[in-house]
């Protein structure tokens, strides 16, 4: 029975994220910088481990609450009479921005946080975490966001499917070109600012930082938000079933390249990390 108390009470940090977002600083008395050493590409051990599994189930729920809230202001919107008697697209970056700061402030803890393929992926590349780790987090964040859509169809079927769920689209006046910038910048802001918040040196130097982490991160969803919704936009219920714009693919292609952009600019640049060459 020692045994297995011992194990519940390491598993969540046995075969944790290297960096888990607001919780790097912790458990430091001296507060001296040490450099967290690069994930493996494989685990096999966090197969086994229920805290591999505890953080993928909260990525799923994270995800899923963060859908759910999310469409659910938009469908208010697209689907009011008056856009006067709604949040307004500034309720609508409050919505994203809020409820990524709660939920990362929640799960940072035990998954780390993400809530996001494309922080997951920026991650990766970083050597945050290992593929096994990364691969399992996107399938629970792809999962969840079904679920959470399929909720919000369920409680409101017309409104859903009358704005196209709430799927973005490049806005009238833009090209496909700009809403593939627009995602790429805005992906980039907050790939970048989760490094930032996250990063080993600030937080031996700053004991703050892993507590003010979720801040900025929800912050960051919050501005890109505000800039990137008059581009690329679920709120223009004229354009659902324009297959020109909807053009789904930006979506996933722009955020993946601006959390490359993230990583490679925060380890090369900002952490400027040493190149070997051969002699």
């Amino acid at each position: 029975m020692e045994g297995k108390e011992e194990d519940v009470r390491l598993g969540a940090n046995k075969y944790s994220e290297r960096q888990p977002i607001g919780t790097a600083a912790q458990g430091s008395e001296d507060k001296d910088y040490k450099e967290p050493p690069p994930a493996p590409l494989f685990e096999p051990g966090e197969l086994k481990s229920w805290s591999f599994y505890r953080a993928g189930i909260a990525e799923f729920m994270a995800t899923f609450l963060f859908l759910y809230v999310t469409i659910l202001t938009v469908m208010g919107y697209s689907g009011a009479a008056s856009k006067c008697a709604t949040v307004g697209i500034q309720g609508i970056a409050w919505s994203f921005g809020g409820m990524i700061f709660a939920l990362v402030y929640c799960t940072a803890g035990i998954s780390g946080g993400h809530i996001n393929p494309a922080v997951t992926f920026g991650l990766f590349l970083a050597r945050k975490l290992s593929l096994t780790r990364a691969v399992f987090y996107i399938i629970m964040q792809c999962l969840g966001a079904i679920c959470g859509a399929g909720v919000v169809k369920g409680f409101q079927q017309g409104l859903y499917m009358g704005n196209g769920g709430g799927a973005n689209v490049v806005a009238p006046g833009y090209t496909k070109g700009s809403g593939l910038g627009a995602e790429i910048i805005g992906t980039f802001v907050l790939v970048y600012t989760v490094f930032s918040a996250t990063d080993a040196k600030r937080n031996a130097r700053d004991s703050h930082v892993p507590i003010l982490a979720p801040l900025p991160i929800g912050f960051a969803v919050f501005l890109v938000h505000l800039a990137t919704i008059p581009v690329v936009t679920a709120v223009y219920p004229d354009l659902k079933g324009n297959a020109e714009r909807l053009a789904s693919w930006i979506f996933w292609v722009g955020p993946f390249i601006g959390a490359a952009l993230a990583a490679v600019y925060h380890q090369v640049v900002i952490r400027a990390i040493p190149f070997k060459t051969k002699s």
